[in-house]
């Protein structure tokens, strides 16, 4: 007898944790310069008119700075900051010398969610949020980067303000921990480190550990050193929302107590339960089909597309695809295999969009009769990077760290330097979040390093 595998219920946040549509208002009220040049952008750099950026980089050039300017009343350097905002979290895509909406932007006033996710992706990415110090050697401010997510979850569990002199101390300890531990690692393949070595990015901690009262001080030489570092990563983070820093202390905001907590829950975004959806409009049904078996998706397919017309139901799946989240596109295409021969003609008219010709190629492949496991030799390097990165994409907003990490393994270059060359160089749209999101999960750090510089060149449009 088939029984349904109960769900686990998510964990209940902490006691005073505001409801999400008030946290959503909160995110939307921190956005909304963002939101505001991200519109702009929409009404005046659409198709056919000014590009937004003169060096493929996402740049915005002096022109169109100063036009957005003068339109919105505003300086040239806010617009800017603004459009450097609307980038990290999602409400801004730049392809070449012309930008376009993010999925996030067009259901910014219906979707909570959308919007939550949205700061979420402007929290991860605070370390490129504000110029990192320059004098300051580079393998300094990672280890910063990297020890920050102990302060932040120490922050979250004092739910109050926290004396900047006692951040410092913890962080200066965690500092020296990452040291020795990268001291002790002998050259060659290791075991996988416990959690307490595992940096986990600029948000999270997999297991939050308070500073021990027993625990050696700090070096006043070290503090010395970092002190101007956590001067740097309180503004930063505070500059994106997540705390207010002042008077030698900082506390988290109600936002950013949120997305620690997030963190270090590993909570993912519940999908919708699978029953009913075969009254569900197509994106509803994929959604709700995100967390089941194989199986039982394709059940889920087959009902779904019994209940309409084939052709509408093909029309909605490949709409569904072609929206901005990477999750919806891999699933339209899961459920198209269902569809099967009558999907052809339709698949095929996709092929010469970008964001759904490599998924479009693997079908068309396997449709013909191609194994599926051999189905990626039709992908050029440049396509099946593309893909690598989209489907990445999926992970960050939807999976859990772990899998992200995982994900690497399936990427066709042979090493992690030229994977990150190569996914410089595709110019995917998400690329930027989806390092800092990898940066953020892998337990490396030397890579995790290698993929953060990664980010911040492909932010920046340096080399």
């Amino acid at each position: 007898m088939n029984q349904r595998r109960p769900r686990r219920p998510a964990p209940r946040p902490p006691e005073g944790t505001p409801a999400p549509a008030e946290l959503a208002r909160m995110a939307r009220s921190g956005l909304a310069a963002a939101a505001r040049v991200a519109r702009w952008a929409d009404a005046a750099l659409g198709p056919g008119r000014d590009g937004a950026a003169v060096d493929g980089k996402a740049t915005l050039a002096d022109a169109t700075a100063d036009r957005a300017a003068s339109e919105l009343g505003l300086t040239a350097t806010e617009v800017r900051a603004d459009w450097d905002t609307a980038r990290l979290a999602g409400l801004i895509e730049v392809h070449g010398d012309s930008a376009r909406p993010g999925w996030r932007l067009r259901a910014w006033d219906r979707d909570d969610s959308a919007v939550l996710r949205g700061w979420v992706a402007l929290f991860d990415a605070w370390s490129l949020a504000s110029p990192e110090p320059a004098d300051h050697e580079p393998a300094t401010v990672a280890e910063v980067v990297s020890a920050m997510p102990q302060v932040l979850s120490f922050l979250q569990l004092s739910a109050g303000p926290v004396p900047v002199a006692q951040l410092l101390d913890l962080l200066a300890q965690r500092v020296t921990e990452l040291r020795t531990e990268r001291c002790e690692i002998p050259y060659g393949p290791q075991a996988m480190p416990s959690a307490a070595a595992v940096p986990a990015g600029a948000a999270v901690a997999a297991a939050a550990a308070v500073p021990s009262v027993d625990a050696d001080p700090a070096e006043p030489a070290q503090e010395a050193e970092l002190a101007p570092l956590l001067d740097w990563a309180l503004h930063a983070l505070a500059s994106v929302g997540a705390l207010t820093y002042g008077a030698a202390q900082a506390t988290l905001t109600p936002l950013g107590s949120w997305a620690v907590w997030v963190k270090l829950e590993q909570i993912c975004v519940a999908a919708q339960s699978p029953a009913g959806n075969i009254e569900q409009a197509a994106e509803g049904m994929l959604r709700g089909c995100a967390q089941l078996r194989p199986n039982a998706a394709r059940a889920e397919y087959r009902a779904w597309l019994a209940a309409r017309p084939v052709g509408r139901a093909v029309t909605d799946l490949l709409a569904a695809a072609r929206g901005e989240d990477a999750l919806l596109r891999g699933l339209a295409f899961e459920a198209l295999r269902v569809v099967g021969a009558p999907a052809e003609h339709d698949v095929r008219s996709v092929v010469d969009e970008p964001a759904l010709r490599p998924y479009a190629l693997l079908w068309l492949a396997e449709h013909d009769g191609v194994d599926p496991e051999d189905a990626h030799e039709v992908l050029t390097r440049q396509e099946a990077t593309w893909l690598w990165v989209d489907t990445a994409a999926a992970v960050a907003d939807h999976g859990e760290a772990p899998m992200l990490v995982r994900h690497l393994e399936s990427a066709v270059q042979p090493t992690v330097p030229q994977l990150l060359d190569e996914v410089r160089a595709v110019g995917h749209p998400r690329t930027v979040q989806v390092l800092v999101a990898l940066a953020a999960a892998h337990p490396d750090p030397a890579l995790a390093k290698a993929v953060r510089r990664a980010a911040f060149q492909v932010h920046t449009g340096g080399n």
